[in-house]
């Protein structure tokens, strides 16, 4: 069970591991907390007036044929996007909507997701770090839903109306962006004699790159191509030409064929660092 924020973020956070599990026959959920109804369209191809004024069902659509390239199964949550406004950061007293996702109280929150844990039963569990992966609001509150959800699913005397107790036996952080592989694909493009998306990147402020706090890490470069047409399928929220298709596919396979988690909590014995999120549970 890999669990986002919005449609979109299951393509550009650990896609290409869901597809490699997937295509090895095992059962993979997205659950996605928010519609994305705030969103920007950020695809200048696709930013029209009648794509935002249609921008809820557009983005449903537009997961349909994610998960389906994706090979997986995915269920809303269906709490309502909190939207970034400028500035906003935990804790600031910048205002967000009264339906905003991150304002529901987190028992409340979590409740449908001990529901869906108690259901589908997952062995492993995938969400963003105590800081969202980045600071927006729902990330953030996705992260203190998954929290709340694993620590109680396997527990019958919380949410006792949500269903059977049924315990996960692992819990990861995804760590899609720290810096040493910004660092390995920005040298590879050197090498191969092309320009580099990411120098700005590196000389910004790294003081909370988490690479250190990698565990595992799963070869998955074979399904890099997959994890792109999926990404490709939120045609409101990517541009085909934009950044994130910015390095050749072979050179990204070669300089970091892995996606990368933290294991922040396991039910069984795993010795560290791993290879695969089902160490110890094969």
């Amino acid at each position: 069970m890999c669990v986002h924020a919005h449609p979109d973020d299951e393509s550009s956070k650990g896609a290409a591991t869901m597809a490699r599990y997937s295509r090895e026959g095992i059962e993979v959920l997205v659950v996605t907390c928010t519609g994305g109804e705030r969103g920007d369209v950020l695809n200048p191809k696709m930013d029209r007036p009648e794509v935002q004024a249609d921008l809820p069902r557009i983005r449903n659509e537009e997961m349909a044929r994610a998960r389906e390239i994706l090979g997986v199964e995915q269920h809303w949550l269906g709490f309502v996007d909190s939207g970034l406004p400028d500035g906003w950061l935990p804790g600031s007293d910048i205002p967000l909507p009264e339906d905003a996702f991150y304002l529901v109280p987190t028992e409340k929150a979590a409740a449908p997701l001990v529901e869906i844990m108690r259901s589908y039963r997952p062995h492993v569990v995938t969400t963003y770090d105590e800081e969202g992966g980045y600071p927006h609001p729902d990330h953030v509150k996705c992260h203190e839903v998954s929290i709340e959800a694993f620590g109680a699913a396997g527990d019958p005397d919380r949410y006792p109306d949500r269903g059977e107790a049924w315990q996960p036996l692992k819990l990861y952080y995804g760590h899609s962006f720290g810096k040493a592989r910004i660092e390995a694909m920005h040298y590879a493009l050197l090498e191969a004699g092309l320009e580099s998306p990411y120098g700005a990147w590196l000389d910004g402020d790294w003081a909370r790159d988490k690479s250190e706090r990698v565990t595992t890490r799963v070869e998955c470069a074979e399904y890099f191509p997959v994890r792109d047409a999926a990404l490709k399928a939120h045609a409101t929220q990517v541009d085909p030409e934009g950044f994130w298709f910015a390095v050749p596919g072979e050179i990204q396979q070669r300089a970091w064929p892995t996606e990368d988690y933290e294991l922040v909590d396991s039910h069984v014995p795993s010795t560290l660092p791993e290879d695969d999120l089902f160490a110890g549970l094969r």
